[in-house]
This record gives structure tokens, C-alpha cells and sequence, in this order.
């Protein structure tokens, strides 16, 4: 039987659930660990990736509230690598402690990754990803006309900087990372969708942005030829009617089935939307790939075939 390799993207529940302490956070995941380590066990070749979206606030607002002459703020493309180390640190040694304890020799690495973008997306022109602190609408007026910043209000709780959630176009630690993988190591990539960069004449360009994280996964799930992509989330199984009496939990789906689910309103835009859109996009690449999408503690009976959502061309999983 061929080895399998699969890009594992985590949901946010896997490093944070309410408590932002570090200590929090390095528990949350060393839990999580435990669950990948059964990849591991079951002979697996994994990558690993991951959200951000509470870390990098919290660093943003730590950003804000430093900023000064002598101790300028940072861009968010820096404060999403600042994350990527952060958060790859902690998976890192909850990793290492985790296969320790089973008896299992694997080096375990994080690469810090960007994720180049098409600088004319048109999602540069209508930037909605909000960011960073609340403020009034009289601040936020002048931080606009001071820097040229976009804000928008926010559910009546103030105003926010908004930048723009363009969709990746490909990831140039791509080839580092499946030769890193091949040799047998686990890696950590894609954190946070990755830092948004362009290419210009005069090199790589980093962009005020952020990318859908499980975006960028099934891009990096493309090049490197990944068997499957795993992304997990809250809970085990798609639903369409979801929360209702007549909701029906989805299992072995076909693309074309679930585009109709899509057009029919199924999924929240924010939230299960970008995962079945990346779904369908890598699973549509090739008969003999397949996406998964379930919850942590489901992720390993789900490539087994036993759990999960599994979309593919056919609508059937295709075990390696």
C-alpha cells in the first residue's frame, strides 16, 4: 500500500477556545497533538496547518497599543510571521512531547510561509476582513486620512480596519516543504493562510492582507501532491438545513451535488462556505484525490473511510 501524504488544516478550536494566556494555548495544543500523533501512528505522511486569527489580533493590538516613535507598530504581513513562529513553536514541542511519550522518532519542523497573491484581486478593491482594535468613528476617520486605511463598522460595536482576503496563487516554500516531508519530517506551514506577498521586479513584496487558511492549504495540498486534504472544524460532518429539523449530515458527496448545495444558500459565507469551496477546488484536481472535512477527534477514522464529510469527483472516497 503507497504511503499516504495529507495536508491536515486545523480549525481554531484546535489552539484557542476562549483563554489567550499562552499557557491556554500551548495545552490546547498538546490535546491536539494527541490527535495528529494517530496520523502518525497509522504511518502517514502529514503537513500541518493552522488559523490565526485570534493570535494575530491579540498581536495587533499589542502592536497598537506600543506604537510610538521609537517603537513603531509593525505591518500585518510581519505580524503574521510573528504568528507563524509563535504558533509553530508551540505545535512543535506539543508534538515532540506527544511522540516522545509513544516511542516515535520524527523531527519536527515549522516553516515560516508566503503565499504569493495576485496584486490586482479584486479583492483589493473591496477589502472586508476585519482586523485589529475597535475604534470610534471619529478615530477611525482620522487614522483613514492619516494613513490611507480602510474601516468599516462592525456589528455595532465600533469601527475596524478592513484589508482585503485575495485567494492564493501559489506558495514559494512549496517544493522546501514536500522535500522536508519526503525525507520523513513533520511540518508545520501555511499558518494562518501564510503572509501574503507579491512578485515584483524588485523581488517579494509583502501585502497588507490575509488569506483564507484553508485556501492556502489546498493550494499547498496541490503542490506537493497531497493524497488528501483534511480540514477540520467544529464538527464532524457537512450539513445542509443545518440546525433544523430537516437537517441531513452529508457523507460521500460529489462535486456537482454539492455546487447545488452551495447554490442553493447551505453554507454560512464565513464560515463552512470557504471550507467546501476549497473542498470541491482540490478534489476537482484529480479523480484519485479527495477532501475531507470533519472535526479533530473524527480526523483519523475519516481518512480510514469511517467518518467525516468526503468530497470527490465521484462522490465516493478513495482509499490509498
Amino acid at each position: 500500500m503507497k504511503k499516504q501524504k495529507v495536508v491536515v488544516a486545523l480549525g481554531g478550536n484546535a489552539i484557542q477556545s476562549g483563554d489567550a494566556s499562552a499557557a491556554a494555548q500551548q495545552q490546547a495544543l498538546e490535546t491536539t497533538a494527541r490527535q495528529l500523533a494517530d496520523f502518525i501512528e497509522q504511518g502517514i505522511d502529514i503537513i500541518i496547518s493552522h488559523g490565526n486569527g485570534p493570535q494575530v489580533g491579540n498581536i495587533l493590538l499589542q502592536q497598537a497599543a506600543a506604537d510610538s516613535v521609537k517603537n513603531p507598530a509593525m505591518p500585518l504581513d510581519t505580524c503574521g510571521a510573528m504568528s507563524q513562529g509563535m504558533i509553530g513553536y508551540w505545535m512543535q514541542n506539543a508534538m515532540d512531547k506527544v511522540l516522545r511519550e509513544r516511542g516515535i522518532v520524527k523531527n519536527i519542523v515549522t516553516v515560516v510561509t508566503r503565499v504569493v497573491v495576485d496584486a490586482v484581486d479584486p479583492a483589493f478593491e473591496n477589502p472586508t476582513k476585519p482586523i485589529g482594535p475597535f475604534y470610534s468613528e471619529e478615530e477611525a476617520g482620522r487614522i483613514m486620512e492619516e494613513t490611507g486605511f480602510k474601516f468599516k463598522e462592525d456589528a455595532c460595536r465600533g469601527w475596524r480596519r478592513v484589508v482585503a482576503s485575495p485567494k492564493p496563487v501559489s506558495i514559494l516554500e512549496h517544493e522546501v516543504i514536500n522535500s522536508l516531508v519526503e525525507a520523513g519530517n513533520i511540518v508545520i506551514s501555511v499558518g494562518g493562510g501564510g503572509i501574503p506577498v507579491v512578485e515584483t521586479e524588485a523581488g517579494i513584496v509583502g501585502v497588507e492582507a490575509v488569506i483564507d487558511k484553508d485556501f492556502a492549504s489546498e493550494k499547498l495540498a496541490e503542490l506537493v501532491n497531497a493524497d488528501a486534504l483534511v480540514i477540520l472544524t467544529g464538527v464532524e460532518n457537512v450539513c445542509i438545513d443545518f440546525n433544523k429539523p430537516t437537517m441531513k449530515k452529508l457523507t460521500d458527496v460529489s462535486i456537482p451535488e454539492l455546487n447545488g448545495y452551495i447554490a442553493e444558500g447551505h453554507f454560512a459565507p464565513g464560515s463552512m462556505l470557504p471550507k467546501v469551496e476549497a473542498a470541491i477546488q482540490f478534489a476537482q484536481t484529480s479523480p484519485a484525490r479527495r477532501t475531507i472535512i470533519t472535526s479533530l477527534d473524527h480526523a483519523v477514522a475519516a481518512v480510514e473511510g469511517k467518518a467525516g464529510t468526503v468530497v470527490s469527483l465521484l462522490g465516493a472516497p478513495v482509499l490509498a
